[in-house]
């Protein structure tokens, strides 16, 4: 899963960087064109979320997951082919069907589905594995553009997908397979995901309970927003903002390439010495990192980018696992997969937004975007504080 992981985000996430402008000048458009069009396909992804977490919940994750490769090869193969706007568009919006059904969501999703509450190691496993999506997908987009041109490497990952992703997908256990297989040589294994019943009749869920719930779900999502929206604008306009701290340009992308490997550190710090933690302990630490770094920075200036880069890159890589754990050991696992289409929505509509509105906002403020990362951060450390230990269902 996590090879099908690198693999989807390379095809779709890393993409427009190494095409962009060579498609804008072949399809007569401006280069941002192809950035615009990604951010429609996240909209479209946020959209459908809810409804791809149910297939998850409802059928297992290997059949949604090979559903997201033929939709990204789709996409792919009509991106390759696009004449103008209109099938540029067309391959969006199927790129955004990919989105729902293919990304960390659903894959995490699948994990609980197969593993139960004891998925948190393999949630942080995935992540770490995939952590090197960006360097496989500038990579070999480079080379094959390269050779074959920015068509040829649309239809070199659609091949992908076919060939490799759609393979690796099926080879996926079913949950009756895996959760019978543990039962038989574990006595407290985990069991399959109850309907909330006893003695055929439903739980009662006070009033009380259920507005703790949902008020516990609006920070949850308040916190994979906030980062999301801050992740995804420094992901896009990280050299920019340090060449406004003083940086030299070339030094500048330099040390931007290092949030990749960072994020990495942080999943195997979260890996080797926090999974003995509650997720919520591990994520507190983890939003702490990039108000710390962005106040380092700011007083510091050029001299600390490398340090801030790698505390953000930590705090980030342990706040992407988060996105997996936490709902997992507040919630429970019943009913997981669609709970995480909703809790990640506002967090891809951040995502979305993030290139545009942070790109502006930094060329408004120049480095004084910083106090607005600060806040940011800081808040998703108070909402977190917010939320208790305790979970809220069996």
């Amino acid at each position: 899963m996590g090879l099908a992981q690198i693999i989807a985000s390379a095809a779709a996430q890393y993409l427009p960087a190494v095409i962009a402008v060579q498609a804008a000048r072949a399809l007569d458009l401006p280069h941002v064109a192809l950035f615009a069009g990604f951010s429609m396909a996240l909209v479209i992804s946020a959209l459908l979320g809810p409804f791809a977490g149910r297939l998850v919940d409802r059928l297992g994750g290997r059949p949604v997951l090979m559903l997201s490769n033929i939709f990204f090869a789709a996409s792919l193969i009509t991106l390759g082919f696009a004449q103008g706007l209109w099938t540029l568009i067309l391959a969006y919006a199927l790129m955004g069907l990919g989105l729902a059904t293919g990304l960390f969501e659903v894959a995490f999703a699948a994990l609980v589905r197969l593993f139960g509450r004891e998925a948190r190691s393999t949630i942080t496993g995935l992540t770490l594995v995939a952590g090197f999506a960006s360097f496989v997908g500038w990579t070999v987009s480079v080379y094959v553009e390269a050779r074959y041109g920015w068509r040829g490497v649309c239809w070199f990952w659609a091949l992908v997908h076919l060939c490799i992703g759609l393979p690796l997908h099926a080879m996926m256990p079913t949950p009756s397979r895996i959760l019978a297989s543990t039962t038989d040589n574990k006595p407290n294994a985990v069991q399959p995901p109850q309907t909330t019943k006893t003695n055929s009749e439903p739980i009662a869920i006070s009033p009380q309970q259920r507005r703790k719930e949902i008020i516990v779900g609006v920070l949850l999502a308040y916190v994979f927003a906030a980062n999301a929206f801050v992740g995804m604008g420094l992901m896009m306009h990280l050299p920019r903002l340090l060449q406004e701290m003083g940086v030299a340009v070339a030094l500048a992308f330099t040390i931007s390439s290092f949030v990749g490997p960072s994020q990495v550190v942080g999943r195997l710090i979260d890996y080797f010495y926090m999974q003995r933690w509650h997720p919520l302990i591990s994520t507190r630490w983890a939003a702490a990192c990039h108000p710390v770094a962005a106040l380092l920075l700011m007083i510091f200036a050029g001299p600390i980018a490398f340090v801030f880069v790698l505390l953000h890159g930590i705090g980030n890589g342990i706040l992407i696992i988060a996105r997996g754990n936490l709902p997992l050991a507040i919630f429970g696992a019943n009913g997981y997969g669609r709970r995480q289409g909703w809790l990640m929505m506002p967090a891809k509509l951040a995502q979305a937004a993030a290139p545009f509105l942070f790109g502006l906002a930094l060329t408004q403020w120049g480095a004084h975007i910083l106090w607005l990362t600060l806040a940011l951060g800081l808040s998703v450390l108070v909402a977190l504080c917010l939320i208790s230990t305790q979970p809220l269902k069996a």
